[in-house]
């Protein structure tokens, strides 16, 4: 049998699994890929099983390639949120080089996978909801540092996940705000002259954490950026 070089969930969409199944099943191929089964729960390892008992054999000419990075679902979420505030602030016509902080955040965080290109499967996607505090408290810094300058404007979080899933993404996404967050829709924007000072303090935060704790990452030999790389 021919090995698998990607994952075949088209095959499984035509057999009718719903999408959740579907990005599961992903997310399960792409752990079992980087780290072999032995530490999947028993229960992921059988519905792994019963996806691929049925799907037919792979042809040995068969020839596939292995999903970008920029296609996997927390990637996707990441831009759909990012593409969602850039929209917001464009109808805002803020004054030029003013930006948002949580747009910062996301930009940031894609330029950090962009990087380092952990798997982003299961374990690294459980991993990523500790990031969420993260710029919770960066952007209550941000609040107490330039609060003098500071604007704030009401961006609906959980609105643009609601539309996202009636538009047809997917229905695993969930908010960036949660817990206490939830409903709070305050939408800080910085002046130009404070933009490139927090943007290489996001950068800082998120480079540390998704290298020590996203578990694909946990035997990269990948050095830090160099200093200049936010300029």
């Amino acid at each position: 049998m021919a090995k698998e070089l990607t994952h075949r969930a088209d095959e499984l969409k035509q057999l009718g699994w719903s999408q959740e199944d579907l990005y599961k099943y992903i997310e399960l191929w792409d752990y079992r890929q980087r780290w072999g089964s032995i530490n999947l729960e028993r229960e992921d390892r059988q519905f792994l099983r019963k996806a691929e008992s049925l799907l037919p054999e792979i042809s040995k000419n068969r020839v596939s390639l292995k999903k970008p990075l920029n296609e996997k679902s927390y990637y996707c979420w990441i831009q759909f949120f990012l593409n969602e505030m850039n929209d917001f602030e464009l109808k805002e016509n803020l004054e030029d080089g003013m930006r948002g902080l949580w747009p910062i955040f996301l930009e940031e965080e894609l330029r950090v996978i962009d990087y380092y290109e952990p798997v982003l499967g299961l374990p690294d996607t459980i991993k990523s909801k500790l990031i969420g505090p993260i710029r919770e408290e960066l952007v209550k810094e941000a609040l107490d540092k330039y609060e003098k300058s500071i604007i704030t404007k009401r961006f609906d979080f959980q609105g643009a996940l609601v539309n996202a899933k009636s538009t047809g993404k997917n229905s695993s996404w969930r908010s960036l705000r949660d817990g206490d967050f939830e409903e709070n829709q305050d939408y800080q924007i910085i002046e130009k002259i404070n933009v490139l000072e927090f943007r290489k303090k996001v950068n800082i935060k998120l480079l540390s954490f998704i290298r020590e704790n996203f578990p694909s990452l946990a035997e990269t030999d990948k050095s830090l950026p160099p200093n200049d790389w936010i300029n």
